[in-house]
């Protein structure tokens, strides 16, 4: 008989496999018996409303999850004071490249996993 609750919370990554401190976060995971689900996000882009989520379990702004040197934050004046933060959601789920990673979720919890080690902190 299972218990309602006994199931095993899974873990998630939003991963990029080209980026080496992805690639790190996810074999920690792995080294401490976990199997995450991946999502390339790259490949499947969350949506808007996805995004929204994320940045609220990470009790981050859009601004504060966006990686500044990449090409299209530049190109797209993503820097104004004046975009709000519908427009910078817009920008990531247009331009997922804009979305700092690995992204590591277990429950309610989540966390960007830079460095590394910090996706040990919701296991």
């Amino acid at each position: 008989m299972v218990r309602e609750g006994s199931c095993p919370v899974a873990v998630t990554i939003y991963h990029n496999p080209r980026c080496s401190k992805s690639r790190q976060a996810l074999a920690l995971l792995r080294e401490q018996g976990e199997e995450p689900r991946i999502v390339e996000y790259l490949r499947t882009p969350p949506d808007a409303e996805t995004l929204k989520g994320l940045l609220e379990r990470l009790e981050l702004t859009p601004r504060e999850l966006m990686r500044r040197k990449e090409a299209p934050y530049k190109e797209l004046d993503l820097d104004n004071r004046g975009l709000d933060d519908a427009a910078l959601i817009k920008a990531m789920v247009d331009n997922p490249i804009l979305i700092e990673r690995p992204i590591v979720l277990k429950g309610e919890k989540a966390v960007v996993a830079r460095p590394p080690e910090k996706a040990l902190e919701i296991l």
